[in-house]
């Protein structure tokens, strides 16, 4: 049996329609900050694989409340990991601090700049440290037609204003949730000790924010115009990683995983408004 964790969020959502007989949870059903809770419900459930896309993901909020975010990203994480169930772990680009210039891969020197990151890091060692079969997957810059997220935003702005101002000098690549949960699919069946490990997976290519933002309107219709300022011109409360490419050679290679560049995905999700 599969379940689910933070099933209502975007990958949870997308996770929930490829894999139509998991337990989907969200909070209200299971707690997985409580321990004893946890324990029980993959006992009751006889749940094998646990795919965990719960998280406390309010970056800026993150460096005020890290009691909280650190209860959901590395308790959490570490209570699911003892459960005895295979865990699929879902973290961030975060890690990093993003002063790199290449690509990172999956055994990068992580240096996570914000509380979000620094307990994202947590949690991906306590994924690794507890559980017997664990892959953590990271990604970066998720988004699709549910909750809330970039390109949301930009389709709402973009309708209300002529014109909106989007950071150009941040770097990464943007990561369709629908194409996210079908490499999660694919996954699970070869889930063992020998592919344990720590994973990348955005889609294929790499771009600014005020790219990404362009081809949003672009592709929707919107004759909003888009101009690129420098992150000093928007000040956030977490600091962001400038340059967070993700090396996905491994998760292809292990897995055999096929990859579609951003704008495909892009493409698929503006479908689905």
């Amino acid at each position: 049996m599969f379940l689910i964790t933070g099933c209502n969020g975007q990958l949870g959502t997308e996770l929930a329609k490829l894999l139509p007989d998991a337990i989907c949870a969200d909070v209200d059903m299971l707690d997985i900050t409580d321990a004893n809770a946890v324990n029980k419900f993959v006992r009751d459930n006889n749940v094998d694989v646990i795919i965990n896309c719960a998280a406390y993901t309010a970056v800026d909020k993150a460096e005020d409340d890290v009691d909280l975010a650190t209860k959901i990203n590395v308790d959490g994480v570490r209570n699911l990991a003892k459960s005895g169930a295979k865990i699929i772990h879902i973290s961030t680009d975060y890690v990093f601090d993003g002063t790199g210039h290449k690509p990172y891969s999956p055994d990068a020197e992580t240096n996570p700049v914000s509380v979000y990151g620094k307990t994202k890091r947590a949690g991906e060692l306590a994924a690794l440290e507890n559980a017997q079969i664990a892959v953590v997957i990271r990604t970066a810059w998720l988004y699709s037609a549910h909750g809330n997220n970039f390109v949301k935003t930009m389709r709402r702005l973009g309708a209300e204003k002529e014109s909106v101002n989007v950071v150009a000098d941040q770097i990464g690549t943007p990561t369709f949730a629908g194409d996210l949960a079908s490499a999660i699919v694919k996954i699970i069946p070869q889930l063992s000790k020998e592919t344990s490990g720590i994973y990348h997976f955005t889609n294929e290519g790499v771009c600014s924010w005020y790219d990404f933002a362009c081809e949003i309107m672009d592709m929707s219709g919107l004759s909003c115009a888009v101009n690129p300022i420098k992150s000093h011109q928007y000040p956030t409360r977490a600091a962001r990683p400038f340059y967070s490419v993700l090396d996905k050679d491994k998760i292809k290679n292990v897995f055999g995983i096929e990859i579609e560049h951003w704008k495909k995905g892009l493409k698929k999700c503006i479908k689905q408004f």
